[in-house]
């Protein structure tokens, strides 16, 4: 097969995707890096139809690589997450009305333009966790206590964009990460970046109790396949504090395979085309359940893959593989 992966310059050394282009390379398949950021890209030729049997998308929040996917998908071609989908998550603000619709367990949030706008929450909502509505990473996340704490942020809140503010909840400060691989669960804690003084180690634990249904309902709401949600115990139950698309998936075990893998299966569901692995790790891996969602799935009825022979649109993952 053949694969287009966007990838910002945040992204250029680390493990995930890298380590998923190089491991589709090991298996035989062609992979073209994207580097959206950091080229000068000529449109008419970026989105050949039908040269690659989908794209991938591995950038910031904020980062330009999303354009490229969503002109990718609006000529119908397959996409991974489904373009739209990743949009509704990476604007927090959508995400959170779109959570609250669906029933899932998301705290009270509210969004301001500028960061002024704040000042009009209700100081019986206090404590605050304030964020930019187009955050990744943890970024200019904080605690805020109360109204005077607020206003002491001041320049600190300027120049994020819109932001959003949602009720804290109070917890044990650790948050659960669960990532789903293609409707495959695998649950982490870490430490909350909301108490930094705790001491916990990042490690796999057993999905608690309910977990798997709601990710399912978070799958089904978004349309997503592979992602990541965090999750935080409060003292009513869990609460989905964030979502992710094409998470981390630290911890999970043989995780560049499973991804690698579930990239192929994603991109073949719709084509019939024949994936070609054929490695002991990727036979271990071979039989994961259905996926949560299968939106990202682009029809592409008429296209034919011309693939063979192409050279890569910026930089190819092998045998000129940068990372």
């Amino acid at each position: 097969m053949a694969l287009a992966f966007l990838v910002e310059e945040h992204y250029r050394h680390d493990g995930m995707p890298l380590d998923v282009v190089r491991q589709l390379d090991a298996w035989g398949h062609h992979v073209d890096i994207v580097r959206p950021g950091s080229s000068l890209i000529e449109l008419s030729d970026l989105i050949r139809a039908g040269s690659h049997d989908a794209w991938v998308l591995k950038t910031v929040s904020g980062g330009p690589g999303l354009s490229m996917l969503e002109a990718a998908a609006a000529l119908g071609l397959t996409t991974i997450n489904d373009a739209r989908a990743i949009r509704s998550v990476r604007d927090k603000a959508v995400a959170a009305v779109i959570a609250r619709a669906h029933g899932l367990p998301m705290p009270v949030t509210y969004f301001a333009a500028v960061p002024e706008l704040l000042s009009s929450i209700p100081a019986d909502a206090y404590p605050l966790v304030v964020k930019p509505a187009d955050g990744s990473s943890g970024r200019a996340v904080h605690l805020v206590s109360t109204p005077e704490e607020l206003a002491r942020l001041g320049s600190e809140l300027d120049g994020e964009g819109p932001l959003l503010a949602q009720v804290y909840v109070p917890n044990a400060g650790r948050d659960l990460k669960v990532y789903s691989v293609s409707g495959e669960l695998h649950a982490t804690v870490r430490r909350s970046p909301l108490h930094p003084g705790h001491s916990v180690r990042e490690s796999r634990v057993p999905l608690p109790s309910g977990t798997a249904a709601l990710m399912h309902r978070i799958g089904e709401a978004f349309g997503l396949d592979l992602f990541g949600v965090d999750i935080i115990e409060g003292p009513d139950g869990p609460m989905v504090v964030d979502i992710n698309d094409f998470p981390s998936f630290r911890c999970v075990p043989d995780g560049v395979a499973r991804v690698a893998r579930a990239v192929l299966d994603l991109a073949a569901a719709d084509a019939g085309v024949d994936r070609g692995v054929g490695t002991a790790v990727a036979k271990n891996v071979a039989t994961m359940p259905t996926a949560v969602a299968r939106t990202s799935l682009r029809s592409r009825a008429g296209v034919t893959p011309a693939h063979a022979g192409t050279t890569a649109i910026v930089d190819a993952a092998s045998p000129a593989y940068v990372g």
